[in-house]
């Protein structure tokens, strides 16, 4: 996501404390909070993908990704 983007919901975050945002302003803001979501959770998968857990034996092992179950 890019700086300008953030600002923009920055800017659209601090209108709508002050004045309200109209209804094409309150897509606007969805929209960008769902790319910035996906941006932090991309960012967040990219650095635990690098996280090790090293054991008492100095072994290392690759951190899995848990699977999903039902109630997830």
């Amino acid at each position: 996501m890019t700086e300008e983007r953030i600002a923009r919901l920055n800017e659209l975050a601090r209108k709508s404390k002050t004045i309200g945002l109209t209804e094409e302003e309150k897509q606007e803001q969805a929209l960008l909070r769902q790319e910035y979501l996906a941006a932090i959770r991309q960012s967040l998968e990219a650095q635990l993908d690098n996280v090790y857990i090293v054991e008492k034996d100095g072994t290392q092992t690759k951190l899995k990704k848990k699977e999903q179950g039902p109630l997830s």
